[in-house]
């Protein structure tokens, strides 16, 4: 279907994105490829991907361990292309923050689900706002792949978030929830560590002229400084 309405950018993570790749190239599309560590990196980089996603320490979902500092320049010494950062980013100044340790670009997932456009459960917003960053659990329980979760839809989907056992990668079952009947795609909810600062749920529209304004005032405030 991508290939049929010639979708201009495709993200990939996972699994080598090769043939992916040389399909969206075939129509002059670009991919960017998630990767939690540098052996990944190269190994999306051989495959000629268009960008890098680079999913850090803290960020939601399936992220890494790896602080930005690190992977953000390790990438960048091995990769001219456009680099992305997904990290526990929740304001206009974070923005700012990635490219000056060397991004392109800025990748925000949670502050967006927390927006009245999005299509998410309300309850699933109100626990963003709610929470904060040590209420985000990481665990490979729910896919067989790391992830951070808010540990409060944890609790709902009866587990205790604090006393969880460790999945398998080779079981690895994105619609499933491990050990609990509930849906990893539907009852268990990803969250990064950014929702610390989240605190309401704005249109999309105001969200972003007041990430424009804080990116703006940061730049000014550095350079005045």
């Amino acid at each position: 279907m991508c290939v049929k309405y010639k979708v201009p950018i495709v993200i990939t993570s996972l699994r080598p994105p090769v043939e992916v790749v040389a399909a969206v190239h075939g129509y002059g599309g670009v991919v960017f490829h998630d990767v939690i560590n540098i052996r990944h990196a190269r190994k999306a980089i051989d495959q000629g991907v268009d960008g890098i996603i680079t999913v850090c320490a803290g960020a939601g979902e399936h992220a890494g361990t790896t602080s930005p500092f690190a992977l953000v320049k390790e990438v960048r010494e091995i990769f001219d292309g456009t680099i992305i950062l997904s990290w526990s980013m929740s304001r206009g100044n974070d923005a700012l923050a990635a490219q000056a340790m060397g991004a392109d670009l800025a990748y925000l997932g949670t502050r967006f689900i927390a927006t009245k456009e999005a299509n998410a459960p309300s309850a699933y917003k109100e626990m963003i706002v709610d929470s904060a960053a040590a209420d985000i659990v990481y665990t490979n329980l729910f896919t067989g792949v790391h992830g951070s979760y808010l540990k409060g839809s944890i609790s709902n989907a009866g587990l205790d978030p604090d006393d969880l056992p460790e999945g398998e990668l080779r079981t690895m079952n994105f619609g499933g929830g491990g050990i609990t009947k509930a849906k990893a795609w539907r009852d268990i909810w990803g969250a990064g560590q950014g929702v610390g600062t989240i605190d309401d749920i704005p249109s999309v529209a105001d969200l972003v002229e007041r990430m424009e304004a804080e990116y703006r005032d940061a730049a000014t405030r550095l350079c005045a400084s």
